[in-house]
């Protein structure tokens, strides 16, 4: 569709453009015949209306020469010829709207007064015509330019949901690997134990296979995941693993990616909790802090004890899906200090629909 013709306010703005054309029109007529002032507007407000719809179709002659993408030759003969048709359709107009002020007794003679300006009025018709042509390559270089925003801002989108899904994709593995070796352990040990784990497993699955293609949720539905896990896990180390909360209601709202909180506190209890003969407590804190959430996950570990392979893995992972939903303005930091662990989240308070 013609983007002039596509919108009521932009045709609105394109005839009044046309306006001083009119006066320019009728103006040339005054200086170059001997047609009274009167006339010289009865022909010039209907001629350059009509001619204002015909300079239109300049913007598909355009679209089928684009000036960057064709030969010098060819852009100037397409042009010429338009031009001149265009000129000579204005002209035949003009003599023709002549010809119907004759039958009215005040417009006789009108066509031969009009005659001494046909020559100026080619002139002036392929000028206008030229005026149209730079204003539709203009509009076809926006549309282009807007188009290639568009295609890029649809590339950009699609990078980052195929890389939050392929992250997200990453944890699944890797979690179900760890639960069934937890799983084997207890059948030897606690076989009660180690059915209701596995209900609590299947619970959980279940409850992360109706995430696919949500890209964020509330914060408040990841802590439900984050104790649902939590519930599978004190399972296997009973009274060894303790839970605190310190939630602030208000920072509940804030949108994150689903399972964000998972690996964090995975590795609290992979590489922090299991190494403690007396086991410890995991704390986890939201507060928020104006316009940003803080998510904080504290875990004693062991500093004497050998590090674990894949410590940092699970962190590298929240990193790259935090910068990918929200870039430098979400920050995952992490520090050792006096036998504790603690990472800390600060996101954006942004809200979700998702449910």
């Amino acid at each position: 569709m013609h983007p002039i013709t596509s919108g009521r306010k932009r045709l609105g703005a394109y005839l009044v453009g046309w306006v001083p054309i009119a006066g320019i029109l009728a103006y040339l007529l005054s200086l170059t015949s001997p047609l009274s002032t009167g006339e010289c507007f009865v022909l010039a407000l209907p001629l350059t209306l009509v001619y204002a719809f015909l300079c239109l179709s300049t913007w598909y002659v355009c679209r089928s020469v684009p000036a960057g993408r064709s030969q010098l030759g060819t852009l100037a003969l397409t042009h010429l010829v338009a031009g001149a048709v265009s000129s000579a359709l204005w002209v035949s107009l003009a003599t023709t709207l002549a010809t119907l002020y004759e039958l009215a007794p005040e417009g006789r003679g009108i066509t031969e007064r009009l005659s001494p300006a046909l020559a100026p009025l080619v002139v002036f018709g392929f000028l206008v015509y030229l005026l149209s042509v730079a204003l539709s390559y203009v509009l076809l270089t926006l549309e282009s330019t807007r188009a290639a925003e568009r295609k890029a801002m649809e590339a950009a989108v699609l990078a980052r949901d195929a890389e939050l899904a392929a992250l997200r994709a990453q944890i699944n593995p890797h979690f179900l690997f760890n639960s069934l070796n937890s799983i084997s352990a207890l059948t030897t040990q606690d076989a009660k134990g180690a059915r209701e784990m596995c209900i609590l497993l299947a619970d959980f699955l279940r409850g992360t296979l109706g995430l696919a293609g949500t890209s964020t949720f509330p914060l408040e539905r990841e802590l439900e995941l984050a104790r649902a896990y939590l519930a599978i896990e004190r399972i296997r180390f009973g009274e060894r693993l303790r839970v605190e909360e310190d939630l602030d209601a208000e920072a509940l709202v804030a949108a994150v990616p689903p399972l964000v909180l998972q690996p964090i506190v995975e590795n609290a209890i992979t590489h922090g909790i299991s190494g403690k003969v007396s086991g410890g407590t995991l704390a986890i804190t939201v507060k928020r802090r104006d316009e940003f959430v803080l998510v904080a996950v504290e875990n004693p570990y062991d500093e004497e004890g050998p590090g674990r392979p894949g410590a940092g893995t699970g962190l590298a992972n929240v990193r790259k899906r935090l910068a990918a939903l929200h870039g430098p303005l979400a920050t995952v930091k992490d520090s050792k200090e006096k036998g504790v662990f603690r990472v800390e989240i600060l996101l954006p308070l942004e809200r979700t629909g998702a449910g």
